[in-house]
């Protein structure tokens, strides 16, 4: 019996709704409401990662503290101690951290966002929600490692006396490229690694290599001036370099202001953004039956 036949046997029955489903185009077919209506969605995935994260350690949450502290140890070892790398007035371990602060958010946030798909396969083809909330719960999750994280960058300028620049208030800026960097381009691998596996063995090696190109463990100043401008070409320069800006301000050697390469440097991660989100939803509809 058809919802027309039944409301002509029963009057008082409401007339049944129809609903009209159009392709969506533009802003709109990224479904940018949804994601709102999903939030809860998106708490819990993120409470889930990090206690995942760390279930099961015998240290714990001081794992997020151990990692940089020790890459910290050994770079300064290498390269402030053996190779001496040029850092002003600013000791070489807070020179470093500041940079490594920022670089090892992203880095884990590309990574979780990249391969969140195929570890979330059996909520994707059970149950409908916004795709993008899976990539975006792996960015948000490292807020948290990088708060905790953070505590260590605080007591390292205590120790050397090294004061804050007014400049911190713009950090959270800093950040947010870094988010918008980290998810713009965790869309466009985490849709490719659904169809090709091969991304699972690619990002690590990316996020080596991509870390020597960005002056994390070196200052902007050893690049030759004429060839400065290929550093606006990669996203996290300006992240690394604007954090450092913002804490250490002009005693840091290699600083870079928001000038027009930094400016740059943010266009390319918007359009790796929204690119990546325009090609993740062109292929979200595969999703359940590829992965």
């Amino acid at each position: 019996m058809t919802a027309e036949t039944l409301h002509q046997e029963i009057p008082n029955l409401p007339a049944p709704e129809v609903i009209v489903i159009e392709r969506s185009r533009g802003l709109s077919a990224l479904q940018l409401r949804a994601l709102w209506e999903y939030r809860e969605l998106l708490y819990f995935l993120v409470w889930r990662d990090v206690k995942v994260r760390y279930k099961q350690t015998v240290l714990g949450i001081l794992w997020i503290i151990l990692q940089p502290v020790v890459s910290m140890v050994v770079f300064t070892a290498l390269f402030g101690v053996l190779l001496q790398v040029p850092t002003g007035d600013i000791p070489y371990p807070v020179f470093l951290y500041s940079a490594m602060l920022p670089w090892n958010y992203f880095a884990g946030s590309l990574t979780r966002s990249s391969t969140s798909l195929v570890g979330s396969a059996h909520l994707i083809t059970k149950v409908y929600f916004p795709r993008l909330v899976i990539p975006i719960s792996g960015v948000m999750s490292g807020l948290v490692d990088f708060a905790v994280a953070f505590l260590v960058l605080i007591v390292l300028m205590f120790f050397y006396r090294i004061s804050p620049t007014t400049n911190t208030i713009f950090l959270p800026l800093f950040l947010l490229l870094a988010m918008v960097t980290a998810l713009g381009f965790g869309l466009w691998l985490a849709a490719l690694n659904v169809r090709y596996r091969d991304v699972n063995y690619l990002v690590p090696f990316l996020v080596q290599i991509w870390m020597y190109l960005t002056p994390v463990v070196y200052g902007s100043n050893l690049i030759p001036e004429p060839y400065r401008w290929l550093l606006a070409l990669n996203p996290m320069t300006g992240v690394v370099a604007g954090f450092r800006w913002a804490l250490l301000g002009e005693y840091a050697p290699g600083y870079t202001a928001p000038d027009g390469l930094f400016f740059v440097s943010v266009a390319i991660s918007l359009a790796v953004l929204v690119s990546g989100a325009f090609f993740f939803r062109s292929t979200e509809r595969t999703f359940a039956d590829v992965i």
